[in-house]
């Protein structure tokens, strides 16, 4: 891939945005600068959000041991190469999110307040867009989203982690070859096609804004800031119009042909193994040309989580989840929650192997794995399965279990599966909010924030 890194892709510093009889100067951008001349700016800081469908299984997940000095249960023992390079934390939840059995996934990233209001679905924004509100004036893609289920779901049953600042599910893509059309592949009808919709979608939103202003000066105070609302979410559809047209002239890195191959391969589903690390190998080739820095990637809706014949299990996660106790299929869980585990650590793998400068990619791309939901039988969505990774060079500090049950239980049981399921359904500290990490992984996007949802404040115990 050593191709990727001729110049022959910059900005013209000369660069117009083109709107109708007019004619504006782009601000000096990153991409109008030579390689040597960005090598003295700030580097690239990259988010990653993977996801855990239903849960796991928490008698086998849990670590007993708070510190640097615990040990990987047995599903998690793929992870232990990489412990001094993450974080698992455990008595996570969302206060928003307990009860709310179905919008586990929906909520993960939003720590929303799932109602229905006279039989329609509301949602927030998502952590990884606002990261993408950041970080988007300097890549191709604000952001990616991922599935293994192509589209966007119904409510309950999402198959995406993000959402806009309206709350808006945006669409999750599963086959491989189509996301790498999308990053890497020609226009479709080339670029004087493409252009022409972008002039058509701006001539739409100048006649939309017209219309406005007009209205505006006959609407009462209220609706007018209704109106004002309105307007800032199409300004924010014309700037991103604008954006896309700067990138039109902006040649797409070239990926050589076994990358090209490997990645674009049609893998069927039963080979789960080689279809999720295809797709982590995606979100490498995303982040290391730099073609967007905010990646989610739902691996396994909670009602289409994948079976895996290659391990001899036909049930997919959904089924293994509700278990109602009997142990084969508790173990069957275990086995999947440890291919999980593995896949993962083959992701971390690769992102250690790039090399970002003189530092891995993974010293400046911070990825979150974990679930919106812990006990799967029957819902549970406290002490949250969560782990983070990475961005040592962003100041994020790991090699310890970071625990927010034990100061307050003592120890765990877990041969007493009642209790732990307990504390699956409970929060045992509830100012141990899944917000909070969001919050800390905003701050090191450099999102100019202060809180997030219901946080309390960024997590002390991972900053530097």
């Amino acid at each position: 891939m050593s191709n990727i890194r001729r110049q022959n892709w910059l900005l013209d510093r000369r660069r117009f945005l083109r709107g109708a009889g007019a004619a504006v100067a782009l601000p000096l951008l990153d991409g109008m600068s030579p390689l040597r001349a960005q090598a003295a700016a700030d580097k690239p800081r990259r988010a990653v959000f993977v996801y855990i469908p239903n849960g796991v299984n928490v008698l086998t997940w849990q670590i007993t041991k708070a510190g640097p000095d615990y040990a990987f249960p047995e599903p998690m023992k793929p992870l232990e190469k990489h412990r001094a390079l993450l974080t698992p934390l455990s008595g996570l939840h969302h206060p928003n999110g307990i009860g709310q059995a179905h919008v586990c996934a929906d909520t993960w990233l939003t720590g929303a307040k799932i109602g229905q209001d006279g039989g329609s679905y509301k949602n927030t924004v998502s952590c990884d867009q606002v990261i993408a509100g950041v970080t988007s004036p300097h890549t191709r893609f604000a952001s990616l989203e991922l599935s293994i289920s192509a589209g966007v779901g119904q409510p309950n049953n999402s198959n995406t982690l993000s959402y806009s600042p309206d709350g808006i599910p945006l669409p999750a893509e599963d086959n491989p070859r189509t996301v790498f059309q999308r990053l890497f592949g020609e226009e479709p009808g080339g670029l004087a096609q493409r252009r022409r919709k972008l002039d058509r979608r701006r001539s739409v939103l100048d006649s939309v804004l017209g219309d406005a202003r007009s209205l505006k000066s006959a609407l009462g105070a209220a609706d007018r800031g209704k109106l004002d609302e309105y307007l800032q979410s199409v300004r924010e559809v014309e700037i991103r119009a604008g954006r896309l047209d700067a990138w039109l002239d902006v040649p797409k890195p070239k990926v050589d042909a076994a990358t090209t191959e490997r990645v674009t391969r049609n893998v069927p589903r039963q080979q789960a193994g080689e279809y999720y690390r295809t797709m982590y190998d995606l979100i490498v080739l995303a982040l290391r040309t730099d073609m967007t820095r905010v990646v989610s990637y739902m691996s396994g809706t909670e009602g289409n989580g994948l079976p895996l014949p290659e391990l001899g299990i036909s049930q997919s996660r959904h089924e293994l989840s509700h278990h109602s106790g009997d142990p084969e299929i508790m173990a069957r869980l275990s086995r999947s929650d440890a291919f999980l585990a593995q896949q993962f650590a083959y992701f971390l793998d690769q992102l250690l192997a790039v090399r970002d400068g003189e530092d891995a990619l993974l010293d400046r791309t911070m990825v979150l794995f974990g679930s919106g939901m812990s006990y799967g039988h029957s819902h549970g969505n406290a002490n949250l399965p969560t782990i983070l990774a990475g961005g040592a060079g962003l100041g994020l500090r790991h090699g310890r279990h970071i625990d927010y049950n034990l100061p307050i239980i003592k120890a765990y049981d877990l041969a007493k599966a009642g209790e732990h399921y307990t504390l699956c359904h409970k929060p045992v500290d509830g100012k141990a909010r899944l917000s909070n990490l969001l919050l800390t992984l905003m701050q090191k996007m450099e999102v100019k924030a202060g809180s997030f949802v219901d946080s309390l404040g960024p997590i002390s115990e991972l900053t530097a």
